[in-house]
């Protein structure tokens, strides 16, 4: 039989493994798994060294790495720059990501809520792209939401202006139980050694929290 495919996008090395890492590791069970990383990392932080010219060389490794553990097929990254999604990119970006999408012909795409989990402006950018192609690529027929709980959303620390609340659990329209590869999820999250520092942290937030993932939905 077929195998149906879902393509996950982000505007992050590391969006993956932080975000839905269980819920991509479940699906390449049944699906065959894509990500889009819209940018390379390149204005990120390097916890492991003090190496930081070539942190999106470095990135980018650390996503491939955390992508094969997971199950995905294939990591495709584009070229923009970490920190710059703005409006004046927007239909680039689109037109760059429905050109990968073209070829692959997934019937499920993946990315952060409306807010970006945490408010992050290139995750919000990266979630109206998305919607936009969403709605005009007729191959495509659901769109899933990652997105967190209340609970979850009082543990970040605010690296932003505004970080936006989670979830009620009524809310929510899936809950993935992702208990049997939940260290599946922390091995590939890992693999982002240049970003122990918030690998450390998310890890110990979620210590207590329930080993589930959660996704609003859009269906045509």
């Amino acid at each position: 039989m077929k195998r149906k495919k879902l393509v996950a996008i982000f505007a992050h090395p590391d969006d993956e493994a932080f975000g839905p890492g269980g819920t991509l590791a479940l699906y390449s069970k049944t699906h065959d798994v894509y990500i889009i990383c819209v940018t390379r990392g390149q204005s990120g932080k390097n916890d492991h060294n003090s190496d930081t010219k070539n942190i999106a060389k470095l990135r980018e490794k650390e996503l491939h790495g955390s992508a094969k553990l997971l199950g995905v097929k294939d990591v495709f990254c584009l070229d923009y720059m970490d920190g710059s999604l703005s409006n004046n990119i927007y239909h680039d970006m689109a037109r760059d990501i429905r050109d990968i999408l073209e070829g692959i012909k997934p019937e499920i795409l993946m990315t952060f809520e409306e807010k970006g989990v945490s408010g992050h402006i290139d995750h919000i950018a990266v979630t109206m792209v998305v919607n936009y192609i969403f709605d005009r690529v007729k191959f495509v027929k659901t769109l899933m939401y990652y997105c967190i709980l209340e609970e979850e959303s009082r543990g970040l620390q605010p690296y932003f202006i505004y970080v936006p609340p989670g979830y009620e659990r009524s809310k929510i329209d899936k809950i993935v139980d992702i208990t049997s590869v939940n260290n599946l999820k922390i091995k590939a999250l890992k693999k982002h050694r240049s970003q122990v520092s918030d690998v450390s942290r998310i890890l110990k937030q979620r210590e207590k929290l329930p080993k589930e993932e959660h996704f609003l939905i859009k269906t045509k």
